[in-house]
Formats: C-alpha cells, structure tokens, sequence
C-alpha cells in the first residue's frame, strides 16, 4: 500500500528514544523528510538522524519551552518549506516515575505534569496549524496512554494531562476539518516494549501481557506502524478519534 508520504515533511517530538525512534526510522522508510524533536537525548537523535540520512534533522524540543516550540517549527518551515504530519509524542513524566505509587506530594511536580503535558502539546499544534491550514492538508497524532482507561495509582496527574488531550484532539478535528484535509486524531498504546521503559515492563510485563488476548506486550515498531498510517494520506476516514494500540 502507497501510504502517499513521499517528500511529506513530518515532526515527530520525543523521536530520542522509545516509541519515537521507531516513528521516525518508519517516516523515513516510507520517503518522508522527518524532524526528530529532543529535550536531552541529543546524541541518540543524532546517531539516529545519522542512520536516516538526508531526509533527518534533529532539533532540540522542550514542552515546557514555548520558545523552543516556535523554534522547532521555524527549523522545519526553514528546511523543506512544509509541515504535512506532526506526532505529539513527547511527554513530561514530572515526578521520578519510579516514585508513582507514592503520588506527586509536591505541589510543583503535579502542576508540572499537567501543564507541560497539556500545554506543550497545544502549543506545538496551534504552531503548526496555519502551515496545515495554508497547505489544506495536514495529520495530527498525540500519543497518550492506556492508563487514560485503565487507571493507575500514583500517576493521576500525568493521566489527567492525557486524558485532557482526547478531548483536545476531538474539538481540533472540527476547527480544522473545514480548512481542508486535515485529520487530528488520538494513538493510545497499552504498556509497550520499549528500549526506556524497561523499569516498568520488568515489573508489569506479564500481569499486562495476561490481560492481553494475543498474551504479549506490543512492540514500539508494532506501536509505530499503526500511529504512521493514521498519519498518512492512506487515512482519509478515520478522524477525531481515540484508538487503542495495546494488542486487544
């Protein structure tokens, strides 16, 4: 299948490691020129927009960083004039997540986790929206999360910052739908196998995996192929929707 994203020009943030790594690889393969935002993975960006080659520009991104959202997309306009598909797909865990089950007891981390989340995110979308509008054309994936769902204890607050983005993402489908073929949509993968969250599918691996009808964790490239097509010009239907990606 021709997923029409030859010469599209696609950001992928949170593209250092995880999910997002396999997301710009697979952009790439399909012909696509792909920005690879990171906050402190520099080098991993790099060696990645390395493997690529020409069609890869790695650019440094904070959520939090207002500044460094109008950067990243003044660098994309700069080097190929265009911004076809953007994937949210970074996130401020605020607390060391290794300390979830004890809750954000400080007030900053909460805040930090909620605004940085949902701010970040609709700041780097309203940036790129007037391109997509001028373009008519245009794909808005934000990755979020099972536990939107599911639910966990001690990560309320990161939850709540995903959860408000569904809603987001719903209301965008509308105010730009009319402005041409652009499609804003919701990728929300269950506990995935990833090269940053071993921490977490060390520990839960299994209890998720049995709760699964295939009886396994997805991997970040199984993840990553289902997020590109919903970004790509293969998609023409599937619009203001939430769609799980955690293997049933």
């Amino acid at each position: 299948m021709d997923l029409g994203l030859n010469e599209r020009t696609v950001i992928v943030t949170g593209a250092g490691g995880g999910i997002g790594r396999r997301l710009a690889r697979t952009f790439a393969a399909e012909g696509a020129h792909v920005v690879l935002g990171y906050r402190n993975n520099k080098d991993e960006a790099e060696l990645i927009a390395k493997e690529i080659g020409e069609r890869a520009l790695p650019v440094r991104f904070d959520l939090a960083d207002e500044a460094s959202t109008h950067a990243l997309v003044d660098a994309t306009l700069e080097w190929t004039g265009r911004v076809d598909v953007l994937v949210n797909n970074a996130v401020s865990w605020g607390a060391d997540p290794s300390t979830w089950e004890l809750g954000f007891e400080n007030v900053d981390d909460w805040q930090d986790a909620l605004r940085t989340n949902i701010e970040g995110t609709i700041a780097l979308t309203r940036a790129v929206a007037p391109t997509m509008r001028q373009q008519r054309w245009g794909r808005l994936l934000h990755v979020s999360t099972s536990l939107v769902t599911d639910g966990s204890a001690g990560a309320e607050y990161y939850v709540a910052a995903k959860a408000a983005l569904h809603g987001f993402s719903r209301s965008v489908a509308f105010a730009l739908g009319k402005d041409g073929d652009i499609l804003s949509n919701v990728v929300m993968p269950g506990l995935t196998l990833t090269d940053t969250n071993g921490f977490i599918t060390d520990s839960f691996g299994k209890e998720y995996a049995a709760r699964s009808p295939i009886a396994r964790l997805l991997t970040a490239d199984e993840v990553a192929r289902s997020i590109v097509y919903l970004a790509s010009a293969a998609n023409t239907g599937i619009n203001g929707q939430v769609i799980s990606v955690n293997g049933g």
